[in-house]
């Protein structure tokens, strides 16, 4: 049987949760303070970030497949702030690009983006992540209706796509292998959708009954 946490037990959880996701934060400024960023700083912290967002992005994607196995419809209520932190740590590995790469020079950041396959690629997939940042809320919800809102945040299958893509542009022939593992973990992630959806759906959409004209009857006149 599933557990169904009660108002109080689920604010405890969301609150662990957000507590964890903080942690990488944490790490990252414990290693500020005491300078333990290894002999190449500028990489450490644009790995760490990248990997941590990489993850939250993952986590995210996998709420709906745990909920359907488990049928633990609470997951869902923590979706929203796995997202938020996966724009976060986003956010946190572009201005470590911009600012220890470019020194917050726009020419230079965009003659990179333009330049670079795997830069063009992370930027697209950081500027997609915004729209479903501010939307991450009630008020969007109601304004934009509920079908338009999740037609907008299935943007986050092509998100994870083009981080897969970065990934491995990103890396080097020796390292490999950690591209393939996140590679197969989207690949099991948006398949699962997929399957998922041709369950419910079938495999091609039902086709939309023709309008029916109304008949008219003309009346004529005697010659």
């Amino acid at each position: 049987m599933a557990w169904n946490p009660n108002s109080r037990q689920l604010a405890a959880v969301k609150a662990a949760v957000f507590a964890a996701a903080l942690l990488p934060l944490g790490r990252l400024a414990v290693a500020a303070y005491q300078g333990d960023f290894g002999p190449n700083p500028v990489e450490f912290v644009q790995r760490f970030t990248g990997t941590w967002t990489f993850n939250f992005l993952l986590a995210t994607l996998a709420v709906s497949p745990l909920r359907a196995l488990t049928q633990s419809h609470w997951l869902l209520r923590l979706r929203r702030m796995l997202g938020l932190f996966t724009f976060f740590y986003g956010c946190l590995h572009f201005l470590s690009f911009i600012g220890f790469d470019h020194s917050f020079d726009i020419g230079e950041i965009a003659a990179d983006v333009i330049k670079r396959p795997f830069v063009t690629v992370g930027f697209s997939a950081l500027a997609l992540m915004l729209p479903l940042a501010l939307t991450s809320n009630q008020f969007a919800i109601r304004r934009l209706g509920g079908k338009r809102w999740q037609e907008l945040h299935r943007s986050i299958y092509l998100i994870a796509i083009l981080a897969t893509l970065h990934y491995f542009w990103l890396v080097k022939a020796t390292a490999i292998l950690w591209p393939i593992a996140y590679g197969l973990m989207v690949a099991m992630l948006l398949g699962w959708r997929i399957k998922d959806r041709i369950r419910r759906h079938g495999p091609f959409p039902a086709p939309r009954p023709a309008a029916v004209q109304p008949i008219r009857f003309v009346e004529r006149r005697p010659e």
